[in-house]
């Protein structure tokens, strides 16, 4: 296996690390995610370190004398060195004491040895080992044959002790494009979502959206497993048939799966970014299974977009208490058919900027509306002429990446004599209404409207 870390200086630290333990006559070997995605010929960036022999006192001196610790962690069992994406910890016995993932007992074991701390582990793919000083792999259950393999296979009896694991598959199968041996969905078969905190739910979503290759395998997995009952927006698209002239795919479940693959292939890399986008395209056609009906022999969905809504708000709300995100994935769904219908409409400058007051970010509702476009399963290039067409004229708008910037403020109405009353914020809105018109574009002439208003408002008394 090649080990080759993003920084050199990381390469250092998990080699001074090992050494260190060797001296005290231990062995720390790096474990999971960064062992996978070595052998995968990927330059894995966080490293978890796996000490055996040395007991957490003597672990936790030998440390401190070396390195800056984070002990943030501690009470996990886990070592966080300061300044360095590496975290060192004992191997652990846990035992199920109760619901949901937290509901157990952890013990850690520094007399556990490498083959049996890792049939604690969850899918074979994450119990690899990889001793840094010697170049040797401790693989007791097979990963990277199952690696190699593209498959997903839990590691032993104990996987059902924590139903989070399931999401866990999800995520792993869209990254790697796995897929899952039929033991393995029996056994997520048989787990509920034993209370899991919402937070940890949406981790796993998180790692599908930011991470996934094939977002639409971990649905798959999800569908496979009987676990998409949990997410009852989603298994109501299962079923909801769509045109086939316009959706030859099939129906919106697939649908859905093949937008986020387009998404996925078009991530920027700015989390954030990633995230609102990722989820709003999850979410983007939730409003077709209350409007679906056949009109004229046709299936039609009128009134989805804003049907939309109400189960993007019911789903996320489940997933993450993050308002701030809902409300920016929100108007994206009930938005995301009108770059198609303003290029169609050859729409003018004020349909523009009354669009981006209510989305927020024209940019992020075209890469929705791209997905939606392209995950049609018919052969479409890359080309979104109409996303194009919507940039362009929103970059010379001003109104790319944010709604019109009011000309007229407050200040301005305050340097015109006028006192903060009854009439103050209606002036502001009738010229921000006529800014978004296209009636004033300068402040002198905003100056001149918001006088006009104000004599009117005096007359009217």
């Amino acid at each position: 296996m090649r080990w080759q870390p993003v920084d050199q200086g990381v390469r250092d630290v998990v080699l001074d690390v090992c050494r260190a333990v060797r001296g005290q006559g231990g062995r720390a070997l790096l474990v999971g995610g960064c062992v996978r995605d070595s052998l995968l010929g990927r330059a894995p960036v966080d490293h978890d370190l796996e000490v055996y022999g040395v007991g957490p006192d003597r672990l936790e001196a030998l440390l401190s004398a070396r390195h800056v610790l984070d002990r943030t962690g501690r009470a996990f069992g886990v070592l966080k060195l300061r300044g360095a994406p590496v975290d060192v910890s004992l191997p652990r016995r846990e035992s199920k004491a109760g619901l949901g993932h937290r509901g157990f007992l952890v013990q850690s074991d520094p007399d556990l040895t490498p083959q049996e701390a890792a049939l604690r582990r969850d899918f074979t793919v994450n119990a690899i080992a990889f001793d840094p000083l010697t170049d040797e792999l401790v693989d007791p259950v097979n990963g990277r044959g199952d690696l190699e393999r593209r498959v997903l296979r839990r590691v032993s009896e104990h996987f059902a002790e924590d139903p989070l694991r399931v999401l866990r598959g999800m995520q792993l199968v869209a990254r790697f494009e796995l897929a899952a041996d039929p033991q393995t969905v029996a056994a997520c078969r048989s787990l509920g979502l034993e209370g899991l905190a919402r937070e940890r739910i949406f981790e796993e979503w998180r790692k599908l959206l930011l991470l996934g290759v094939r977002p639409s395998l971990g649905l798959g997995f999800l569908q496979q497993t009987g676990w998409l009952r949990f997410f009852p927006e989603l298994a109501a698209l299962v079923g909801c048939g769509q045109d086939p002239a316009w959706h030859p795919e099939g129906d919106v479940w697939i649908h859905t799966g093949l937008c986020l693959d387009v998404f996925a292939a078009g991530r920027l890399g700015d989390e954030r970014e990633d995230l609102v986008v990722g989820l709003a395209v999850l979410c983007h056609d939730l409003g077709k299974p209350a409007t679906t009906r056949l009109e004229k022999g046709q299936l039609r969905s009128p009134g989805h977009l804003e049907a939309g809504e109400a189960p993007t708000r019911a789903l996320l709300a489940r997933l993450t208490p993050q308002r701030d995100l809902v409300e920016q994935v929100v108007p994206l769904v009930r938005e995301h058919s009108r770059p198609q219908e303003l290029h169609r409409a050859a729409a003018g400058d004020a349909a523009i900027r009354r669009l981006a007051q209510r989305v927020g970010r024209i940019d992020r509702l075209v890469r929705v509306a791209r997905a939606d476009r392209l995950g049609r399963g018919d052969g479409a290039g890359p080309d979104f002429p109409a996303g194009d067409w919507l940039l362009e004229r929103a970059a010379a708008l001003d109104v790319r990446v944010s709604p019109p910037q009011p000309l007229i403020l407050g200040r301005h109405l305050l340097g015109l004599g006028l006192e903060p009353g009854p009439g103050f914020k209606a002036i502001l809105d009738d010229c921000y209404e006529a800014q978004v018109e296209g009636a004033i574009a300068t402040v002198e002439e905003g100056l001149a409207l918001a006088s006009k208003l104000a004599r009117r408002t005096r007359d009217a008394c």
